[in-house]
Formats: structure tokens, sequence, C-alpha cells
């Protein structure tokens, strides 16, 4: 992804999260000199900020997402099981636009739709390796409620709807309708080594530098 297009991602997507009433952080807007101070190292640490990815695919509009980590705690006291054991993040997905496929080894999270249009999540059980199985039924709590697909059912989410995925459910998710402002609530969140993709693609983008960033992305750190 070119530099200059994150910027204007960035710019775009901070209207549309506003449009809602959702402000962000003040760190939001640090920019890259002071995020790369010691102050900041605690937000780079924990993988707070911009996350603007295409999943190294070079193609956003048809396959890629806007994240924004506002807080997330550590694997150390997650295996303590004492301290901060919880991330939030806050997302957009646009219309159309594929979050692949994939599963966490770690992570349980709650995918709420924040606003927006209908949010849509293809969902598939864990084979016994690990894999994708294809026959299962999958059985998802949707705003506390057991609700059971078929495998490779699309649970659709209308604004005020939330999800439950436990580690190992498998989902891929876009937007139908409008874009759509996605909140995700979690345990302990590490994009780094936690995400299990059914393709082999990457998790963030590669950039090119053709200008200087407004912000820096937590791909970056």
């Amino acid at each position: 992804m070119k530099r200059s297009d994150i910027n204007d991602i960035i710019r775009d997507g901070d209207r549309f999260i506003r449009s809602f009433g959702y402000i962000l952080p003040p760190f939001a807007y640090w920019d890259p000199d002071r995020m790369a101070a010691p102050e900041a190292a605690r937000l780079r640490d924990r993988g707070l900020g911009w996350d603007i990815t295409d999943y190294g695919a070079g193609r956003f509009d048809e396959m890629g997402l806007f994240l924004f980590t506002t807080r997330n705690g550590t694997f150390a006291d997650l295996s303590t099981g004492r301290g901060m054991l919880y991330a939030e993040k806050i997302m957009i997905s646009r219309k159309d636009q594929l979050s692949p496929m994939h599963r966490h080894n770690i992570k349980a999270e709650d995918i709420i739709n924040r606003g927006g249009g209908t949010l849509v999540i293809e969902l598939f059980s864990a084979a016994p390796d690990g894999g994708i199985d294809r026959t299962a039924p999958v059985t998802v709590p949707v705003d506390a409620t057991a609700v059971t697909l078929p495998a490779g059912g699309h649970l659709r989410l209308q604004p005020g709807e939330s999800v439950t995925l436990m580690p190992g459910v498998w989902h891929a998710f876009w937007a139908e309708g409008a874009d759509c402002l996605i909140g995700e609530v979690s345990t302990v969140n590490d994009d780094r080594t936690d995400n299990v993709f059914e393709q082999p693609i990457g998790r963030f983008a590669n950039v090119d530098e053709d200008e200087p960033p407004v912000h820096l992305l937590v791909s970056d750190y």
C-alpha cells in the first residue's frame, strides 16, 4: 500500500468513527516523532494505535480492514490470570471488503456491530488438527443466546448486535449494504503471533513510502 493511501484512509476513517459519536483517545493524534519517543514505549509495546492492512495483497478495497487498538494487556498478564487481561479495538469494514478467513489460538473476542451496514460473518468449526471442519455445524453466542449455523453459514449482525468467538473458531467477515463500524472486545491481543489464516497471506501491509506518515501504524513500531 502507498503511504499516501494509508494517510487518506486514516483521515477518512477518523471522520467515519466520529460520525457515530465515538472519539479516539488523544494518543491517536500524536505525530510520528512523539509516537517514537520514550513516553510512548508502553503504547508501542502493547501494539496500541493505527492498523491499516491489506493483508499484503495490495487490494485494500477488496480485501482489507481498518483497525485502531485502544487498549491491550500482555500475554504475561494472561498467563498469570491477573492484571490487564483484555483488549479493545474499533474497526471499519468497508462495504463488500473482505477480512479473510482466519482463527486465533489464544484470543476470545466479542465482535460488535456499532453502526452502519450489516456485518456478515462466515463461520466454521475447527477440525481436530486445527484446520477448517467443512461439515460440522458451528454454535456461537449472539448477545449471549446460542445460535447454531451449518458449516460456512453466514451470521448477519445488525447495528447493536454482537457475537462471541472463542479461540479456534474460523471466521471471515465483510460489511453488507454500507460501511460498518465494528467494536472488538477481547482477551489480550497479539496480532504478530495469534492470527492463523486459511490462505498464505500476511497480517500487515507492505508500505510504499511515497510520502511521510501522518501517524505511525502499529506495524511501523
